[in-house]
């Protein structure tokens, strides 16, 4: 059994189931990434073409933090237990009414892709972030005493975020409620209402690029929280809230055909594949022969942007989800019902024990199940954004042991 892309029927026809959109137009829309063999396939997919090492090794695996995280048993999506959960796993890890009161508040959720639905399921119950999980976390943050709270993403759509949100299932005016009458939505494709881009730069000098162009969003805020979601992904390996961030990048500049405003395009040529140069102005990859595979590009630019705008709160929602890849457009997806809840101040230590509740190792070697090229765990960790080791992560709430579910095995 195979997976394919529809990348590469990137010129067919043929159309989406429920979406209405032809085939380049769902991909356009999508998170654009690339399965490039049979997930059985993976552990060979590096050793075809030898990559040149990262432009910049900062060694600093041996400094970086190691801080807790919680794992609730969330049984279902029902508001009351959702929020029941969430409390308790922010209490766990000690609280957040130091990091956000009287603070901004930017949400990165995860919403790769149109909302169809999956194996008879809403998206929001498959590989989408669920709204009551967004509408818990902003009645926290407002209990909590948070100024503005901001949900965010570089959705492929033209209309207004509400009405995105409203066609795939979410009560709007509910979140806003949630959050005290705080909540402002933004798609973050482009400048929105910013007037210029924030250059972000990568502390160590990057793996791949040394700085970024980001909505202002994500340097104007005072915290900043990935909401990621509990699943497999086709070049990354793994999804959850670090390789949340790859949608941090407006398409308007990283897009298939920027510069462009009005992007609602995919970021397969310019980061992906690097078949399109960046626009003017736009910081430029590093070295003279960068790699071409995704597999390695998309692992080192992931680590690039945790460095460049770092993560202070990550949660995963893990309450219902896919395994196999990370959206429909991947062959032999499933649904999956982990009903974890996952939160901690650091996005790769909270990551890496939800990889250990997969099943994985997140300090696998590049090429080795469940990654398919490099690994942005460990590429992370070795610049001391935080900790893969889960060997020295405290973990508080429901055991490891209890909290395993099945995702993939190795061929």
């Amino acid at each position: 059994m195979s997976l394919q892309h529809p990348y590469w029927h990137h010129r067919c026809a043929s159309r989406s189931a429920g979406s209405g959109l032809t085939r380049r137009e769902w991909l356009a829309r999508s998170a654009g990434v690339l399965a490039l063999s049979a997930l059985a396939d993976w552990p060979s997919l590096l050793r075809a073409e030898e990559s040149a090492a990262p432009a910049n090794l900062p060694h600093r695996a041996g400094n970086a933090p190691s801080l807790p995280v919680a794992i609730r048993r969330c049984v279902s999506y029902e508001p009351a237990v959702v929020q029941e959960q969430m409390d308790a796993a922010l209490d766990g890890i000690g609280g957040i009414g130091r990091l956000v009161r009287d603070k901004t508040v930017t949400v990165k959720v995860n919403m790769t892709a149109p909302a169809d639905p999956f194996a008879g399921l809403p998206a929001c119950r498959t590989y989408h972030i669920h709204p009551h999980v967004v509408a818990a976390l902003c009645a926290a943050l407002d209990r909590a005493g948070a100024r503005r709270i901001a949900i965010v993403e570089a959705w492929y759509h033209h209309e207004p975020v509400q009405t995105v949100l409203t066609r795939a299932g979410w009560d709007v005016p509910s979140i806003q409620t949630a959050g005290g009458h705080k909540v402002v939505f933004e798609n973050t494709r482009n400048r929105g209402t910013w007037g210029s881009y924030s250059r972000v730069k990568v502390p160590w000098g990057g793996y791949l690029f040394p700085a970024f162009e980001l909505n202002g969003w994500y340097e104007h805020t005072d915290v900043f929280i990935s909401l990621g979601k509990m699943k497999d992904h086709a070049v990354g390996g793994v999804t959850m809230t670090t390789k949340n961030l790859f949608g941090i990048t407006p398409t308007a500049l990283y897009g298939d055909d920027a510069p462009n405003e009005d992007s609602v395009q995919a970021r397969v040529e310019p980061l992906h594949m690097n078949k399109r140069a960046l626009p003017a102005g736009v910081p430029a990859q590093l070295g003279a022969n960068p790699p071409n595979q995704a597999e390695v590009r998309v692992p080192r630019i992931v680590a690039d942007l945790l460095g460049a705008r770092p993560v202070d709160l990550a949660i995963i929602d893990g309450v219902e989800s896919v395994a196999g890849g990370e959206g429909p457009w991947i062959h032999e997806l499933r649904p999956v019902q982990p009903r974890l809840l996952f939160a901690g101040r650091n996005a790769i230590c909270t990551d890496s024990v939800c990889a250990a509740a997969m099943g994985y190792d997140a300090r696998a070697s590049a090429g080795h199940f469940p990654f398919p090229g490099e690994n942005h765990l460990h590429w992370a960790s070795e610049a001391g954004l935080g900790s893969n080791d889960i060997r020295h992560i405290e973990m508080v709430g429901l055991a490891l042991s209890e909290a395993r579910c099945k995702f993939r095995t190795p061929a």
